[in-house]
């Protein structure tokens, strides 16, 4: 059974709540949900983990380099500003997929510019709630090569 780490970032708590245009109306708990159902079907053990502090983050990812096979993250503000997740991405062995639930390049400009992107195997953003699973279906694909 192929271990994922599925990691949410600031404000992603407040899904459902906030700017329903440009992220729906889904709560995170709803996505972490149909995620484990997803995960549940396809021989998957899930674990989430959603924080606003950058270092709780951080050091999530780095417990992740021995104990997961495939990292996704939604880094949501700190995409665009973290060095510190970027570094502690760096150093994972493993699968990681860069999630985001709008397009960020249809927005303002600052947003595009990811420094997760360089250390990420893909970058799924644009589809909404969606790209969850798209994540979990790209990651599940990668590791069953």
């Amino acid at each position: 059974m192929v271990k994922i780490i599925i990691l949410n970032g600031p404000n992603l708590n407040l899904l459902g709540e906030r700017e329903k245009d440009q992220y729906g109306t889904y709560s995170l708990k709803d996505i972490e949900e149909n995620c484990s159902k997803y995960a549940d079907e396809n021989g998957i053990k899930l674990s989430t983990f959603q924080s606003n502090v950058e270092g709780e983050l951080v050091n999530q990812i780095q417990k992740s380099r021995n104990n997961q096979d495939g990292l996704i993250i939604n880094a949501g503000g700190y995409t665009h500003t973290s060095v510190a997740i970027h570094d502690a991405l760096k150093i994972l062995k493993i699968p990681i997929i860069e999630l985001h639930i709008s397009n960020i390049y249809n927005r303002e400009e600052f947003r595009h510019k990811s420094l997760i992107s360089k250390v990420a195997k893909g970058v799924i953003c644009g589809f909404g709630v969606d790209g969850y699973l798209m994540s979990l279906q790209a990651i599940k694909k990668i590791l069953n090569k």
